[in-house]
């Protein structure tokens, strides 16, 4: 190998450290101990272990003594590698600041000089001292100072602004002082100080033995003058990745004043260093880096300084093979690209020889796409990591404290009770049986008073001795286990320290499991860990802390967790990767998949400074949010020179239209001026694939559904109302009736239509059962007066309040003028009155049941039955019909004396009272017609339809007259009317 300068390049296209791992073993001549002796200096720690696996591909495994490798930029170790050769006094640097004890400490100095501070809650503190503490380390690795600050003029800039700049001044002048205090420093000045020292003791004695700093751009300053003193002295070497050698001069130039382009940041060490692109040579050349020349070229084209893209006018066009082993796809949404992805990755695998990634910064299309490879068993690591509030401790110690400081809310309970970590003691099965009762009985439906007290008294009085037995019994462990810390958080203000042990030791408790105690359980595996290990932190950081509102803690805790993430001690699967762009840098794959090529997801979108503007970044030196694209288009620049590479996107994500990444569509405007007539490389035939793998292999429709259950199992009792839905969906018999399948209310539900019907039914109940005989004259008083104690359960509901009080208020000014001259003609009202009536249909005795709102006797004899409606009454076509037949046969029932206490007379009247509240208030709707005819028919309609399904081959069809259909069905999912009726649905049941 030759070289006119100490810095070379590793183009793109050849594996990285792949090929310094040869230069390595070519450099030695054969002799294992200089190989040994060569210090290599790489970006981080993935690329150490990158290079080492580097070298058993590159020997086959054999036996090789390896170079020393020291990362960096990872700062939390790298002061231990580096300092070794250091002498003893320069060394001896102050250790860094704990992360937590960092973000805490700065946070209350954000509360206690901010103008704010006092308005401003601990959690939302100890946010924003998330990106100062970021905006620090960002200043400390630029080498700048904020007495820089200074220099801002705060006149220029809006209010807002301006008090910020105010606060920044204090607290970065109180900042030193409480690092003095904690005897520590900032991480990035530590890493500083270190490769300043470590410069600085080479610029006086340039070590002996080889030195290669490779893979860094040297983006940091300290880096940057590090690296520049190796290329100094003989033995030192830096091999920079990807330098793109082919800009042409204008480009060049304009690509180093441009912080978005890929070789910005290399340029401008190269211009440092003071040498041009073109007397870096290649390390290691060979046919690989030979091999896809064309390939880089194209991306280096597509990469194109904006100033410079004229030059596409004049493009010349590529070589056909330019494009071999590039392949895009377009999905649709997001599950079908991950679905794709996994399908590619799944496919690489039939090669044994062969290795595959996914790199991507959208967590999310990771995620997706390690789940959809499970189906194939396959276990891949995504090494960006698991954030540990998502890992199942970490989930399951936040939503323990959720439930208490949610008061054992419905919804937040049944979280927690139901993650695989809750048993409270008992035996898991045990456990979740006594949940699914206690959900069932208790906690849905109308949300009960908070607290563990407020779920006993839930307790349905009507419960049998066993099942009640079993949920005191729950609630008892429940409040055993986590009762200590319910109080704890039923204070104003705790210290920290004191709500996070009483927090473990209720999680711990409630995840015991029989005779296996909690912290078995819970810090059990490397999430176990991690979080044992964060618990541990928090405990001791927030000792420096005061006092916090416990209303804040479990938000504080998951702003805590925020940053923490657990990554496997080893990997899954040998040869399938998930990589960030990030871990990506510098490792090998033969199949590259890029995935999530959509603008604001890949390059990021800069993330808004709430310290310091975009000019205020600019004035005080920091780098501007283009830096951070330069970055994403380098590695994205390293990634698509892969031999084999496939470009995915969505169309959609989360329902809303995406915009091609700008690097596709630079790609777009090449091939338009290159190859407008080349194939783009499409790969449609993964998705083709990806969607046969869920598609059935024969589609049949679905058939209505005519179940005939056996005449003993089919109902001998129903209601009047039953009958209406007998006659619209016989269905809903078969599943209510027979197979006893009910409903579920919803959790926490909000008072519903239904809900307002019974609250008016009930009061209007009342009203009449205690008032008799002619009006008195406060009657609507004692009216209202009756209303608010039927409301008082919902009053507190701002819907209720709001709309259903109101409405109530005019139907009862209408209800009492009706009332008034009704009473009259009436001898008693008798109101939710029960009756029957029994009927011989062939060898089956049927009953009949009713409960009638309001059954009226008049003073020239017979009957006025009426119906309270809340909602819409039905037709009289429809109770000419037949299908709304529950007045008629309450007549049926009245006229044969089947009414409790009320004598067999005729029926003068049937009537429906819509009480809607709105306008008009109430309205009397008449059933017209011969009322005596209208029973008859009823009667006749209701036998024959008892002696039809009295039949074993009747089946119990599912809504027979679509044009007849019931409003609401509970059933029609399990009808799966959709899917025969052709109705538009998105249940995928």
């Amino acid at each position: 190998m030759t070289k006119r300068h100490n810095v070379m390049t590793i183009s793109a296209g050849s594996s990285f450290v792949d090929a310094l791992a040869g230069g390595l073993i070519d450099g030695a001549g054969g002799d294992p101990f200089h190989l040994s002796d060569t210090l290599v200096l790489l970006p981080n720690r993935r690329a150490c272990r990158a290079l080492r696996d580097a070298f058993l591909r590159v020997t086959n495994g054999r036996p090789t003594l390896l170079p020393t490798m020291r990362p960096l930029g990872d700062t939390d170790e790298n002061h231990l590698s580096m300092t070794r050769n250091l002498p003893g006094e320069t060394a001896e640097f102050p250790p860094e600041i704990s992360p937590l004890r960092r973000l805490l400490l700065m946070a209350q100095l954000i509360r206690k000089h901010s103008p704010d501070g006092e308005q401003l809650s601990f959690d939302h503190a100890v946010r924003l001292s998330k990106d100062l503490t970021r905006l620090i380390d960002q200043t400390q690795t630029e080498g700048l100072s904020f007495d820089r600050l200074d220099k801002l003029v705060p006149e220029r800039y809006a209010t807002h602004w301006q008090r910020t700049l105010e606060l920044l001044h204090v607290v970065t002048s109180y900042w030193p002082k409480t690092l003095a205090a904690e005897g520590c420093i900032d991480p990035a000045d530590r890493r500083n100080r270190l490769i300043d020292a470590l410069t600085e003791l080479w610029q006086r004695e340039p070590p002996q033995r080889p030195v290669i700093a490779a893979g860094s751009t040297g983006t940091i300053p300290a880096v940057s003058r590090l690296l520049k003193c190796i290329a100094a002295f003989p033995s030192g070497l830096v091999i920079l990745p990807g330098l793109d050698r082919s800009l042409d001069a204008n480009s060049t130039v304009a690509a180093a004043s441009d912080e978005t382009h890929p070789q910005y940041g290399m340029l401008r060490l190269l211009t440092n260093l003071g040498i041009t692109t073109q007397e870096v040579a290649e390390y290691r050349p060979n046919s690989a880096s030979h091999q896809y020349t064309d390939r880089r070229q194209l991306l280096s084209e597509i990469m194109r300084p904006a100033a410079t893209t004229d030059a596409w006018r004049d493009l010349e066009p590529f070589p056909k093979k330019t494009f071999n082993g590039v392949k895009r796809i377009v999905c649709p949404n997001e599950a079908e690209e991950a679905r794709v992805i996994a399908l590619a990755l799944r496919q690489s695998l039939e090669d044994a020889s062969k290795s595959a990634a996914l790199v991507t910064p959208d967590r999310g299309l990771a995620r997706r796409v390690a789940a959809a490879l499970r189906r194939w068993k396959i276990e891949v690591d995504d090494s960006a990591g698991l954030p540990l509030a998502y890992t199942p401790p970490g989930m399951f110690l936040n939503l323990v404290a959720a439930m208490v400081s949610k008061r054992f809310a419905p919804v937040a309970t049944l979280a927690a009770m139901k993650h695989p970590l809750a048993a409270c003691g008992h035996d898991r099965d045990v456990f979740r049986d006594n949940i699914r009762l206690l959900e069932r009985r208790v906690l849905r439906g109308p949300k009960p008073e908070p607290g563990l007290e407020g779920l006993r008294q839930a307790v349905p009085e009507d419960l049998d001795t066993n099942a009640a037995g079993r949920i005191v019994a729950l609630l008892e462990a429940l409040e055993c286990a986590v009762g200590p810390f319910r109080d704890l958080m039923a204070l104003p203000e705790r210290p920290l320290p004191e709500l996070i042990a009483a927090h473990v030791a209720a999680a711990e408790a409630v995840a015991s499991q029989g005779s296996v105690s909690g912290a078995e359980r819970l810090w059990l595996g490397e999430a176990g860990e991690a979080l044992a290990e964060f618990i541990e932190e928090a405990v001791q950081a927030s000792i420096v802390t005061e006092p916090i509102s416990t209303m804040i803690y479990p938000t504080l805790l998951i702003t805590m967790m925020t940053d923490r993430v657990v990554r496997p001690h080893y990997g899954r699967h040998p040869r399938l990767h998930i990589w960030g762009p990030l871990e990506a840098r510098l490792q090998n794959a033969d199949f590259i998949i890029l995935g999530g090529l959509n603008e604001g997801n890949w390059p990021r979108d800069p993330d808004p400074d709430p310290w310091l503007s975009r000019p205020m970044q600019e004035n005080f030196g920091l780098p501007l949010p283009e830096r951070r694209i330069g970055l994403a288009a380098h590695d994205f620049v390293m990634a698509a020179a892969a031999p084999e590479v496939l470009l995915t996107r969505s169309e959609k994500s989360a329902g809303a239209p995406t915009v091609p990444s700008r690097w596709l569509a630079r790609l777009d405007a090449v091939m338009l001026a290159a190859a407008p007539q080349a194939e783009h490389g499409t790969a449609h035939h993964w998705q083709d694939w990806a969607r046969a793998l869920d598609a059935p292999g024969k589609l049949t429709p679905s058939l209505p559904p005519t179940p005939r259950p056996p005449v003993y199992a089919r109902p001998k009792r129903l209601s009047v109302t039953r009958i209406e839905a007998w006659m619209r969906d016989p269905y809903s018999i078969f599943a209510r009736d027979i197979l006893k399948l009910r409903p579920l209310d919803p959790l926490e539900a909000d008072p519903t239509a239904a809900d307002r019907g019974t609250i008016i039914h009930a009061t209007l109940d009342r009203f009449i059962s205690e008032t008799t005989g002619a009006l008195p004259a406060d009657a609507e008083t004692r009216l209202y007066e009756i209303g608010r104690s039927v409301f008082s359960n919902l009053a507190k509901h701002p819907v209720v309040h709001a709309f259903w009080w109101p409405r109530f208020e005019r139907v009862a000014r209408w209800f009492i003028d009706i009332e008034r001259r009704r009473r009259t003609d009436i001898t008693i009202s008798a109101t939710e009155v029960r009756g029957q009536l029994a009927l011989a249909v062939g060898n089956l005795e049927f009953t009949l049941t009713a409960v009638a709102d309001r059954v009226d006797r008049l003073t020239g004899g017979g009957y006025a039955i009426l119906d309270y409606k809340t909602g819409k009454a039905p037709t009289n076509a429809d109770i000419a019909d037949g299908f709304a037949p529950q007045l008629p046969l309450e007549a049926v029932i009245a006229m044969a004396g089947g009414f409790s206490n009320l004598p067999p007379e005729q029926v003068e009247s049937l009537s429906f009272w819509r009480l809607s509240g709105g306008q008009p208030a109430g309205e009397i709707q008449n059933i017209k017609g011969d009322i005596g005819e209208l029973a008859e028919i009823a009667r006749n309609g209701l036998v024959k339809l008892i002696a039809a399904y009295n039949d074993a081959e009747t089946p119990y069809a599912a809504v027979p007259n679509p044009a007849k259909a019931p409003r609401f069905n509970d059933y029609m999912h399990l009808a799966r009317l959709p899917e025969w009726l052709g109705l538009p649905s998105n249940d995928a049941s």
